[in-house]
């Protein structure tokens, strides 16, 4: 869960956003729909785009905001190479992960 992430307490988070702390612990347990307003808000105080919030891993694009306000600032040639270093990131994640796994026959 992102607020946990960000190490903010729920009340935390409620009082910012102006909602109360029931409010908010059900909002997160999917028992209540924020209203627009609170959910801008929310993304806003996460740090997180809609689409985040809304489809979280499902989605491709759940980046945090600021990533993707940065590249938004980027050439198309740095968006590249920022896609050739996230791909050799994962090379060396998955090598690791081999290289770690224990093997069982």
């Amino acid at each position: 869960m992102r607020r946990k992430e960000l190490h903010i307490k729920q009340a935390e988070l409620a009082e910012t956003l102006e909602i109360s702390n029931n409010h908010m612990s059900s909002i997160e347990n999917g028992r209540q729909k924020p209203s627009l307003d609170t959910f801008i808000r929310l993304c806003d105080c996460l740090n997180v785009t809609p689409d985040y919030l809304l489809l979280g891993s499902m989605h491709a694009y759940n980046l945090p905001q600021d990533i993707l306000d940065k590249l938004r600032l980027c050439s198309q040639e740095d968006i590249i190479l920022a896609r050739d270093f996230i791909e050799l990131l994962v090379k060396r994640n998955r090598k690791k992960h081999i290289t770690d796994s224990p093997i069982s026959f």
